[in-house]
């Protein structure tokens, strides 16, 4: 079997990333604005954050955690201190979720200003690529892998991952000749960081809502959608070489969390896409209102041998703790379709994708969540074996 895979029960984790404490977001606020900072003190919040949030992950039942991405500023921007070759554009924005904001602008005008990228410690800034994409941040990836070790000594679960951005998340080229030149140049270099966290004996989860935000494209047709990413697949794919598919989770998401969502793309769109990236486990939304029903596609897509499915079945998008009993039926929807062994039951999205005093689920209401989500499991486990 797959090391991913059950084996007597259903495992639990998450996506990712949780709430900062608010000691740590004041460092890191600081740090961020290129204000005076205590350098002992900032790496001593870091590792206190990462303990905590790994011991409270293991008390409220999860099985693989993560280090909460305590260290990281958003799930993508820490990557400008791990790459040269980029530059940051702070007058330009990223146009993020176009068509739900063209169909709901008076929604989402005050929905950006009061969470979500409004509330960052830091303002989001674009990224450019302007000369060779390299990689200098071994040191950064090390610490983050000693202080999940440390933050893991005298507990037990059964395993622990660390999230990594897929190459099509860093930002814009203009510097190299062609996409395809671009994103395969900044997934060599992510290779290293890759590489890194699975030499630790970790699992690496790729993390890419960028896959599923290509199906919502309002610049491109059909055809266009299903070449670029055909290419995104490409460049993870290759800077996965040489690295066991087993060892990997890939995650895809649409990249929000509180609103209408009615221009996300179908899961029918993206899972093909999806399912050729060598990994071991895909882990996307799929408790979320717009998007539940979807696990009927897997009466008809196969799964491959000893690959696991991580279906959201409790979700960041709402601060409703859901039902045991649900978070159960969903599992076995699931468990029934393509078996026990491969359902891990997970979260839609990360709790905190950016780092913000204000993070939209209440920290308290996160770890109510993963204590539904572990006694659903334990319900679905008591009907399955």
């Amino acid at each position: 079997m797959s090391i991913q895979q059950n084996t007597d029960r259903i495992l639990t984790t998450h996506v990712g990333s949780l709430p900062r404490p608010k000691d740590l977001l004041d460092l890191m606020k600081a740090r961020l604005a290129g204000e005076a900072y205590d350098q002992a003190a900032y790496d001593a919040q870091v590792r206190a954050a990462v303990k905590d949030c790994v011991r409270r992950q293991v008390e409220t039942g999860i099985d693989v955690v993560t280090d909460g991405e305590q260290s990281k500023p958003g799930f993508y921007t820490y990557v400008r201190e791990r790459l040269d070759g980029f530059e940051a554009r702070p007058h330009t924005r990223a146009n993020f979720f176009a068509a739900e904001v063209a169909a709901f602008p008076e929604y989402y005008e005050q929905y950006f200003k009061q969470a979500m990228l409004g509330r960052t410690i830091a303002p989001m800034k674009s990224l450019a690529c302007v000369g060779p994409v390299k990689y200098r941040g071994e040191a950064a990836v090390q610490r983050d892998i000693e202080n999940l070790k440390a933050a893991l000594a005298g507990l037990e679960c059964r395993a622990a991952f660390m999230p990594a951005v897929a190459p099509s998340g860093v930002g814009a080229n203009e510097y190299y000749k062609s996409e395809e030149e671009y994103f395969h140049a900044v997934g060599a270099a992510l290779h290293t960081e890759y590489q890194t966290i699975v030499d630790a004996g970790l699992l690496l989860q790729i993390d890419d809502p960028f896959l599923s935000d290509v199906f919502a494209d309002l610049n491109l047709d059909g055809a266009q959608r299903r070449a670029r990413a055909g290419l995104y697949v490409e460049a993870i794919n290759a800077a996965l070489s040489g690295i066991p598919p087993e060892r990997v989770r890939y995650h895809t998401c649409y990249g929000i969390n509180h609103g209408p969502r009615v221009h996300e793309a179908a899961l029918a769109d993206v899972v093909g896409h999806m399912l050729k990236i060598n990994a071991g486990s895909y882990s996307f939304e799929a408790a979320n209102p717009r998007h539940e029903h979807e696990y009927h596609l897997w009466e008809k897509i196969k799964l491959a041998d000893g690959k696991v499915l991580i279906p959201g079945v409790i979700t960041h998008a709402s601060n409703i703790v859901e039902h045991p009993e649900l978070i159960a039926e969903r599992i076995m929807r699931y468990a029934k379709l393509v078996g026990r062994e491969n359902v891990i039951a997970g979260a839609d999205c990360g709790f905190s994708s950016q780092a913000t005093y204000t993070p939209e689920i209440h920290p308290k209401i996160v770890w109510a969540k993963f204590e539904a989500l572990a006694e659903g499991a334990r319900r679905a486990t008591a009907r399955l074996w």
